[in-house]
Order: C-alpha cells, then sequence, then structure tokens
C-alpha cells in the first residue's frame, strides 16, 4: 500500500481520515494524496466567460491557499503530501484522481446519512462508495491506532464477487487480524436451509482458493436484514473493523435495489471498507 487518496474539506471527520492515512503511510512509507473539491455551483450560468474564469481562479488560489495551511499538521511530518484541488464536486472524479495516480486505498471520514436524507440523496461517502474501483476505507470517529485485530468480513457467497473477495483478503493481510466471516440468513424468498448454505459456502470457498479451509471462520447469522445481521454481528464479536463487498449499482437499479454496503457504511459506527465487484 503505496499510494492513499484522502478527500478533504476541511471538517472533523475528513480530519479523522487524514489521520489515519497518516497511520497508515508511516506503517507503509505510503504517499498520502490529499484532495480538496471545490464545489463553484453557486456560480451564475449568465455570467461572462472571462469574468467566471477570473473567478474561477480566484477561489481555486483561496481553497489551495486554506488547503496548504490546513496540512500544515504535526501528525503529517516526515510524511509524502502531495496537495489536489478540483474546481468541480463530482464524486466520481474522485475516482479518477485514484485511477490517475494509481492509488492503492481511499480514506473518507463520514457521520453517515439517515432517513429522508439517506432515501433521497444520500452521503457523500456513498457516492464514493458507488463510483470507486479501489478499495475506500470510511472513518466514522478518531483512530487512536490502525491495530486491527478483529475483523468482520460479510459474504453472500455468490459467484460474481469471488474476484472482489479475494482482493479482500489480499489487501488486509498485512493487518494480521481474525477475520470473521459472515453470512446473514434473511427471511421468506431469500431464506436458505443449512444444508443449502453448506454448499453454497463449501463451492464459495473451493473457487476461492482451493479448499474450505477458511470455513473454521465462518458464521451463520439469521436476521430480518442483512445490514442488522452484519451489525450486530460486529457487536457481538467485538469487531474494530468491517469488510463488505460493493455490487456499485448506479441510477434506477441503485434507487430499486440500494447496497447493502452503502446501508452498512451510513449505520455502523466502526470504521468499513468496503471492495468492489
Amino acid at each position: 500500500m503505496k499510494k492513499i487518496i484522502v478527500p478533504v474539506d476541511f471538517s472533523e471527520h475528513s480530519e479523522y481520515a487524514l489521520k489515519t492515512a497518516a497511520m497508515l503511510a508511516k506503517k507503509n512509507d505510503a504517499t498520502i494524496y490529499a484532495l480538496h473539491m471545490l464545489d463553484m455551483q453557486e456560480m451564475s450560468l449568465t455570467e461572462s466567460e472571462v469574468y467566471l474564469y477570473e473567478k474561477t481562479a480566484f477561489f481555486l488560489k483561496l481553497a489551495e491557499n486554506k488547503f496548504f495551511d490546513f496540512l500544515k499538521k504535526q501528525y503529517l511530518e516526515n510524511i509524502k503530501v502531495v496537495p489536489i484541488v478540483k474546481h468541480y464536486k463530482v464524486f466520481k472524479e474522485i475516482n479518477s484522481v485514484a485511477e490517475e495516480v494509481q492509488a492503492d486505498l481511499i480514506i473518507m471520514g463520514s457521520h453517515g446519512a439517515s432517513g429522508v436524507k439517506e432515501f433521497f440523496i444520500g452521503s457523500n461517502t456513498e457516492k464514493v462508495i458507488r463510483h470507486a474501483t479501489i478499495p475506500v476505507l470510511v472513518i466514522k470517529n478518531e483512530m487512536v491506532n490502525i491495530d486491527f485485530n478483529d475483523i468482520v468480513v460479510a459474504t453472500d457467497f455468490s459467484e460474481e464477487s469471488i474476484p472482489a473477495f479475494r482482493k479482500l483478503l489480499k489487501t488486509l493481510d498485512f493487518l494480521n487480524a481474525k477475520k470473521h466471516i459472515v453470512y446473514v440468513n434473511t427471511p421468506f424468498d431469500a431464506f436458505k436451509t443449512t444444508p443449502e448454505i453448506d454448499a453454497l459456502a463449501n463451492d464459495f470457498f473451493i473457487n476461492l482458493e482451493g479448499n474450505t479451509d477458511r470455513k473454521i471462520n465462518l458464521n451463520i447469522i439469521c436476521a430480518r436484514t442483512i445490514m442488522q445481521g452484519i451489525l450486530d454481528f460486529s457487536n457481538t464479536a467485538g469487531a474494530d473493523l468491517i469488510a463488505v463487498i460493493s455490487t456499485g449499482r448506479k441510477g434506477i437499479s441503485h434507487f430499486l435495489e440500494g447496497s447493502v454496503a452503502e446501508d452498512v457504511t451510513n449505520h455502523s459506527t466502526l470504521p468499513i471498507i468496503s471492495f468492489k465487484i
């Protein structure tokens, strides 16, 4: 892990992400790319092109100056930090920057969203998870350390998730943490019997690694929703990190079907790391 993207909006939660990135950077001798997206939506489309250009340049310069001051943190000393300022607040652009610099991880701070706000617009973090092609680590509170010891890894045993699951395991290996693999059995149409789950698990682990050794850490949870099952088990197990697979659904498909990864990210108080199928 050598390159980390951290979106910064000068908020308390984005500083939580920056501090976490600093700890990871020190541990892995990595570079932090601190990204600020300047929201220029209030500019009038009726303004002249010359004036609009001057106004954009002015606000970009202000943002750069504020950014420079914001990054003068003691915890960033002796860490290579590359500041990047964009003048459009388009969340898929974070992934574009990540791909351009060949980043390994995006770290974001988030307080989540709930109720009406979540239903209609979602959180900024949700939008990043939806578009990101690299892992996204979401930080909810200030981290004292990054010594993750117990990680809950959620799975639905689907064949399409196997590449992302492999990447997940490889990415988390350096943490040397215990991985609790969790499958949530929900009622009604999604309900499966014990033999059905056992067969699914066998096929999944054989396709994943050629053996079923990881079944020793498999936990089958019954809950009304997948999200609630993941959160309940994480609390019971005393986990300090939750790993989920994201489908990255967009548009009408996302609106109708939603995303378990995004729901867990919104409602968990623990750090979340998501991997896209």
